[in-house]
This record gives structure tokens, sequence and C-alpha cells, in this order.
């Protein structure tokens, strides 16, 4: 059987280069006679695994030294919690909801502690960013929250819209991260649930300004200490091994496209043609979002009859390009075309809707 087209919003799609090369070292990595499945994660051929994906990571981000970054489990849900549980510290601290994964993430900070929201755009549907009138920041909070990609709703906050505003800024950039480059010293600290863009499901990647550990209280679980984890190299406990070495080898893999200014440039024409079959269909379909803060990952769309979706979705099916099916908060479809998602994949996708409009429209 040949591969799909893969437009799965996570796990997603992983590159062929990638999973060929682990196929290849799956029984016997680098002449260790193992897997990496079945290595000590403290001996040598583990801890060189890791150290030159926290490298090429680096590299590609352009992390200053100042950072220290974790290789940590329980998905970006997790952190919902940990990071409140370490960065409040007796404090207030700021919430911008832009979409389903904000909403989660300041309704889960609630729980530990004095949180408050900064501006929501549920209103508007979570279709647009809110206005700067809208946003009520308090400059004493311990931290600003922002999803900057929104993968259910497809709203993405453009590099250039993310100011300094005096407090550490803390962002989910479980969807978007390594899509293009970014200024890793505007935040203070970037979390990320592998599954869209780094790697396999089981790994959460956490990027933190040194100056930010060590304010958690005592009586957190030692686990959710971000000092304590960077203390023992993310290795308080035995870390998701298998999934930092894939994420290593998409890192890798990255480096070998040239990098992140090259991928951005594919992410975009990607983008471009897809936006392009959805706005040009005379209505057939329809993009909710406000075209300045369209996501470039996750593009969400409705069918002008909606009688046609079970259609749509069993002949996408048939042709090879699967897991379009929006989300079931939202409806509708969605394509999320994350950097191992080909440019050559999303024509094939482009070249089907706008043949299905026109037998359909």
């Amino acid at each position: 059987m040949s591969r799909i087209w893969n437009f799965s919003a996570g796990p997603a799609a992983l590159p062929e280069e990638v999973l060929r090369q682990a196929q290849e070292e799956m029984l016997n990595w680098h002449g260790a006679g193992c897997s990496v499945m079945e290595m000590s994660h403290r001996g040598k051929e583990f801890m060189s695994i890791l150290a030159q994906a926290e490298a090429d990571l680096r590299e590609l981000l352009g992390i200053p030294a100042g950072y220290t970054v974790l290789f940590l489990q329980g998905g970006a849900t997790q952190q919902f919690a940990q990071i409140p549980m370490n960065l409040l510290a007796g404090r207030s601290a700021d919430y911008i909801v832009t979409g389903s994964w904000s909403k989660k993430a300041f309704k889960e900070a609630q729980r530990i502690g004095n949180v408050r929201c900064a501006a929501t755009t549920e209103g508007s549907g979570f279709t647009r960013l809110p206005t700067p009138a809208e946003i009520k920041l308090d400059p004493f909070a311990a931290y600003l929250h922002l999803c900057t990609n929104e993968t259910i709703h497809g709203v993405e906050i453009p590099a250039k819209q993310i100011a300094d505003t005096g407090v550490p800024l803390v962002v989910d950039m479980s969807s978007h991260i390594l899509s293009g480059p970014i200024n890793v010293e505007k935040f203070g600290l970037i979390y990320a649930g592998a599954q869209k863009n780094i790697g396999p499901s089981g790994l959460t990647l956490v990027i933190v300004r040194n100056e930010l550990l060590g304010m958690a209280p005592l009586n957190i679980p030692t686990v959710m200490d971000y000092a304590v984890m960077a203390e023992n190299g993310s290795m308080l406990n035995t870390p998701p091994t298998y999934a930092i070495y894939i994420a290593g080898l998409v890192f890798q893999w990255l480096k070998r496209q040239g990098g992140l200014l090259a991928i951005d440039a594919v992410n975009a024409e990607k983008a471009r043609i897809l936006y392009e079959c959805i706005d040009g269909s005379a209505g057939f379909y329809h993009n909710p979002v406000d075209p300045d803060c369209r996501s470039r990952m996750n593009v969400p769309f409705t069918l002008a009859r909606p009688e046609l979706d079970a259609t749509f979705l069993a002949e996408s099916k048939a042709a090879g390009l699967m897991s379009l099916k929006g989300h079931k908060s939202v409806g509708g479809m969605r394509a999320s075309i994350y950097n191992a998602v080909s440019l050559e994949g999303v024509q094939v996708l482009v070249d089907f809707m706008n043949d299905f409009a026109k037998r359909n429209g």
C-alpha cells in the first residue's frame, strides 16, 4: 500500500526520510546492537542522542545560552497546570484567550492560583485576534500567556504582533513551532507538544529563560518543578527516549532542508495555494478566520452545502487524502499542513477540492 497524504492535526505526518532512517536503525542503532527503545536512558549511547537533539534544536531556533531546554512528558495539557505551579509565585497572571487551547489553559490555571482573562474573542467565535482596545493587561502580572497558533480554530498570532509587554511571555507554540524562525529572546517560556511539528506523541518541549527557574513553591510535586528537571537534565525520571530520538532526526531533517528560513518559505507557499483555493471557490468553501490572522499550519473550512460533507470525506479518503474532518467542536473540514506535509501533497488536495467543487457546485 502506498503512503497516504496525511492532513491530521496530531499525531501528524512525519518526514518519510526520518521514518526510513528510524526503520534502518530500529534493530541496531549505530552498532549498539539494540534499538533506541531498548537503551538505558543513562547510557552513553542515549546521552549522545539527547545531547545532539538539544544542540540541533538550539541551532535551528537560535536559543541563547540563558535558556534551558527541557524534554518532558504529559503533553501541552500538563503544561497548563505546570506553568502556574512554577511561575505564579503567589501573584496573578494574564491570559489572552483566542481559541480552544488558550481557553483550556486559562481554565486549568484557575485551578492553581489567581489568573485573569486579559482578553477573549470567544464572542466572535474565535475567528479573529482581540484589538488593542480589548486587551486589559496587568503590568504587575507574573506572566502573560498566549497560544500563538490555535489548532482547532486556525488562528495564528503573527510574530510581528507579539510585543514586549514588560512581563514574561509564556506561549503555547505546539502547532507551529519550527515552521519558521522566531526570536526566542522575546519569550520567558515556550512550550509545545511534539506530535505536530516535532515528532511523535509522548514528548513535550519546554524552553525556559533561566531566571524563571527556581520560583516554584516547595509543596509542588518534584517532577513538576522546572528547576529540578533542569538540574537533572530532563532525567529525574525516565524520559520519552524514543520520541526524543525521532525528534532529533526531525531536527536534522530540518537542517538538511535549509533550516527554518527555508521551511518558512515552503510553508508560506502551501498556505497560499490552499487559501486561494478556498477563497476562489465562489463560496463553495469558506474559511471563517480574519485573513490577517489565518494559520499557516491548520486550515479549517466548511462547505456551503453541509449535506456534502460525508461525500467530500469519503471521496477524499478514496483519493488518499486523510484526516480532513474538522474538530468535533467546530465541524466542517480542517487540513493541517505541517512541515512534513509536502507542497506536492497540498497541491494534490487543492486539485481534489477544485474538482469536487466543479462537480458539486
